[in-house]
């Protein structure tokens, strides 16, 4: 915390033209470039995720930095008209220390959009990665420095949530707090902050409803409908993990997702089946714990795919399940699983199937599948959520789109040109001159 104020009240840094913080940025991504296949096995071997998503992450990474690499000179304040003989405008100003708190799905692309955001806006930044997963954020932190960053710019702080996050959300130097992970544990987090009068960005999952309805083109839908719950195993906050499906096709789109859901493989990272492990032993025992339930209070399974033969003992794999249909008030429907667990829910008509969809205490992201343009508005207005796709699902890391949540969800916005607002805080400066 000393050395990241130094940097902000004192280096060159606090002093630094927007566009050379942007070049920084870009050097950075330039490094992560250089260095692609050995982070994307780094991250699939630290997470567990198969390699291809392991480079799909580290792609989203060079996303981020092209984009905020040229986003921290193009946000610009205001005039305002006011009284005669008064002129009134705007500034926008970064906060000063802003600390990260970096969840273990996906560590190095929200470290990048963190610290994307963060530093084009002229912060300085303390991150604490997850314990289960502060590999990739230790390598970019070695890169930035390879790159020019500025001592003190750019921290990284290990250690366990109860012990460093916990000193970190709370330290009275830290001007801004950003946290991605699960509601009991933001709450926590705002509380500490909330001692120093501090802001927070809180994203905190979501349990994601995907409206199906029986005009939709299934076909085009299914492997988006699949791959929405089994990527990164199913621990993606943006996970569709409900299928919403109207009646009249309801069978018929159970049936392929059986099929599908049948084939499914989990296995080693370097396998790069379809699965990999989960992130721990803990977070396996919690995803089977609730599935036995479910299974337990006679929640039909419809398919169950498996873990690949030869794939190491006492590996943290588990084989995706397929419910359905799901009493939507079930535990299994309304908790946020964090695993390869997908829930299935008829419905009868556009209103029910909105209730539906809002009918937990989340809002982070909605699918809606249909042709009927009138529909695709009514409903995607409806929806109460974050983000609603229309006729797909997920946008391959979704840079320029603002991304956070309502309800549960938590509050605030990441991504885009949004982030760089949270990021930052609004000075209005008014002279008089007669």
């Amino acid at each position: 915390m000393a050395a990241a104020r130094r940097a902000f009240d004192e280096g060159p840094w606090g002093r630094m033209p927007a566009v050379e913080r942007g070049r920084l940025l870009t050097r950075l991504g330039l490094r992560v470039e250089a260095s692609a296949a050995a982070l994307a096995a780094l991250e699939s071997r630290d997470t567990g995720k198969p390699l291809t998503q392991g480079k799909a992450d580290v792609a989203a990474v060079l996303r981020f930095f092209e984009f905020y690499g040229g986003a921290g000179d193009k946000i610009h304040g205001q005039t305002i008209p006011f009284l005669p003989g008064y002129t009134a405008l705007t500034l926008r100003e970064p906060h000063g220390v802003v600390a990260g708190i970096i969840p273990w799905n996906y560590p190095m692309q929200i470290l990048a959009r963190v610290l994307g955001a963060a530093l084009a806006m002229g912060n300085t930044l303390v991150v604490k990665p997850a314990e289960d997963a502060a590999l990739s954020t230790l390598r970019i932190a070695e890169l930035a420095l390879e790159a020019g960053f500025p001592e003190g710019v750019f921290n990284v702080v290990t250690g366990y949530g109860q012990e460093a996050g916990a000193a970190l959300a709370g330290h009275p130097g830290v001007d801004y707090v950003t946290f991605t992970g699960s509601p009991p544990t933001g709450t926590a987090i705002q509380q500490a902050a909330a001692v120093n009068n501090r802001g927070v960005t809180m994203e905190l999952g979501g349990k994601s409803p995907q409206i199906v309805f029986a005009d939709a083109d299934l076909e085009a839908a299914l492997p988006v409908l699949v791959g929405a719950i089994i990527q990164n195993g199913g621990q993606t906050c943006s996970a569709g993990s409900r299928i919403l499906i109207e009646r009249p096709v309801y069978e018929k789109l159970a049936a392929a997702l059986a099929e599908r859901f049948g084939r499914l493989a989990a296995g080693p990272h370097d396998a790069d089946l379809d699965l990999g492990a989960l992130i721990s032993v803990r977070q396996r025992s919690r995803v089977a714990a609730m599935t036995e339930a479910a299974e337990a209070a006679g929640t039909p399974i419809l398919a169950r795919g498996s873990v690949v033969a030869g794939a190491p003992p006492g590996g943290f794999y588990f084989a995706p399940v397929l419910f359905g249909p799901v009493d939507p008030a079930a535990e299994i429907a309304q908790a946020e699983v964090f695993g390869p667990v997908l829930s299935l829910f008829p419905f009868d008509d556009e209103s029910e199937a909105v209730r539906l969809a809002n009918g937990t205490g989340y809002g982070l992201v909605a699918g809606v599948w249909t042709r009927d343009g009138g529909r695709q508005h009514r409903v995607a207005k409806g929806v109460r959520a974050g983000q609603v796709f229309v006729n797909g699902y997920g946008a391959g890391g979704g840079i320029e789109l603002p991304f956070g949540g309502f309800g549960k969800s938590g509050h605030g916005r990441e991504k885009g040109f949004e982030a760089l607002y949270d990021m930052s805080a609004t000075k209005t400066i008014v002279f008089n001159h007669g």
